[in-house]
């Protein structure tokens, strides 16, 4: 039975106080706090009401055994974005919930109406989408799509319904009449249930709302895509549980300084969380992007502290340069930071060089950074860091067709990595011609490989291999001969 609840209202000023006073502190008048009785909702009730409106389209209440459960054919829902469909591990599955999460002015809601044109163009005749946007009027969202149709083929918005609303209830009513196969919320933390007591993106409205798009989706065999704001950390925004609920979690990643951008996985019932896919933002939306060497400059010169290393992400290899400065600091006051690289992992490489390689970096500021924004997450990466450290260190450019590859133990061993053969071939059609691998793989690799077993001979690989003295440092005769040769 709902229960009652009582507060107290002043009658000249309505201003509500949990208890009776005989004189408003807000207005001043005495004797005007009368009591105001509610009737508190069922916690169940709407959600009953919510249930009641979609129940009638199919699902059963019953246990059935695993091996009677005969599964429909239905496939996979393709959004015509390549990219995107590799990231989702080949489409959408019918009756998932993606979320995808990324810093304001990223390219979210582009991606979102790319998506949805490119679904209806995709897919078997008759598939529609329905967009719910809570940030933009209906027509912002046609100016969008007119501006981002001109990459597809066929260059029509039919198909494609938008409502500019935040009422749940309001955006439920229209999925009910129109049945898409894809339904777009952008954002979540601007969609609200009226019976909710919260404002707009509050941890109830945000786990409320979540849970009955998540039954919606089931319910109707739809596939459902949520659009979610970041904190200043760049986490999701909202409450934990927002990603436990969903079946996939993208971060669409990059600098607002570069064009480029990056779709990562970050959890995926259905497919692999190691695919990324590439995009570069242009006056017509996103478009893919396929070039292994997209975030290198072809013609930066040969710098002190920078390499280029063959990064694996997923089935594919991309070729990062990554970026070290050392500069003088304060014993104790050292400063550390790093910028798409493994923040956990830049001290240790650190300590590993100081122990292994006889390099002194106590006293000395260090920033490290991969260009083009993107977020480098696997150990391979290790010894490209060490190199443009001790580079850096010494001043010493290495040539531009050299790059890296090998995870650094605690030991200062280099260990080997996944997919050796790929990354060569990779580096090799981009104009590498010497690679420094783990000495493990160097047969492998083929020729130009260079092998090295422990982080203690890589002094004598830069010294060996430097074209160029880039810090103020002086030669010696012997050195200067060596570099000239």
């Amino acid at each position: 039975m709902a229960k009652q609840k009582g507060t107290f209202c002043c009658t000249e000023c309505s201003a509500m106080t949990p208890t009776w006073m005989g004189k408003c502190s807000h207005c001043g008048v005495w004797d005007s706090i009368v009591e105001k009785i509610e009737i508190a909702k069922e916690p169940h009730c709407a959600s009953a009401a919510f249930a009641q409106t979609v129940d009638e389209f199919g699902g059963s209440a019953e246990a059935i055994e695993l091996l009677a459960i005969e599964a429909p054919n239905v496939g996979r829902l393709q959004t015509g974005i390549g990219e995107l469909d590799r990231v989702l591990g080949g489409g959408l599955v019918v009756g998932s919930v993606v979320l995808i999460g990324g810093d304001p002015g990223i390219g979210k809601s582009t991606l979102m109406m790319q998506a949805a044109i490119g679904a209806v163009q995709a897919n078997d005749e008759g598939t529609n989408v329905l967009y719910a946007t809570s940030e933009e009027s209906a027509f912002q969202c046609k100016l969008r799509g007119e501006r981002v149709v001109e990459s597809f083929k066929d260059g029509s918005l039919g198909g494609v319904y938008v409502l500019s609303d935040t009422d749940l209830e309001r955006i439920t009513a229209q999925v009910v009449k129109i049945r898409p196969k894809l339904l777009i919320i952008d954002s979540i933390q601007m969609v609200y249930r009226k019976d909710v007591d919260s404002t707009p993106g509050s941890v109830s409205q945000i786990k409320r709302c979540c849970l009955e798009l998540v039954y919606l989706a089931r319910k109707l065999d739809m596939a459902v895509m949520i659009v979610g704001h970041v904190t200043k950390e760049g986490q999701l925004a909202g409450p934990r549980v927002l990603e436990h609920l969903v079946d996939v979690v993208l971060n669409f990643e990059g600098d607002r300084h570069y064009a480029l951008r990056g779709l990562r996985g970050a959890k995926n019932r259905f497919g692999t969380t190691l695919e990324i896919g590439l995009f570069e933002m242009g006056q017509k939306g996103l478009v893919e992007v396929n070039d292994a060497a997209a975030y290198l400059d072809p013609e930066a010169p040969p710098r002190a502290g920078a390499i280029v290393c063959p990064a694996l992400h997923g089935s594919r290899c991309l070729l990062i340069e990554v970026q070290a400065l050392v500069a003088q600091g304060t014993i104790g006051q050292a400063r550390r930071r790093s910028n798409g690289l493994d923040g956990a992992r830049l001290p240790m490489l650190i300590a590993v060089l100081e122990r292994h390689a006889g390099i002194e970096l106590n006293d000395q500021d260090i920033y490290t950074s991969t260009v083009g924004g993107l977020k480098l997450i696997e150990p391979g990466v290790d010894l490209a860091v060490c190199v443009a450290l001790m580079s850096g260190s010494m001043g010493l450019a290495l040539p531009s067709n050299i790059c890296v590859i090998g995870e650094v133990g605690l030991g200062g061993e280099i260990r080997s990595v996944p997919q050796i053969e790929q990354r060569v071939v990779q580096a090799r059609r981009r104009g590498y011609k010497k690679m420094l691998v783990p000495i493990t793989q160097q047969k492998l690799g083929g020729s130009g490989c260079a092998g090295m077993a422990s982080i203690a001979e890589l002094e004598g690989f830069i010294k060996k291999n430097a074209i160029i003295r880039t810090s103020q440092k002086q030669l010696s005769d012997g050195e200067k001969r060596r570099f000239v040769e």
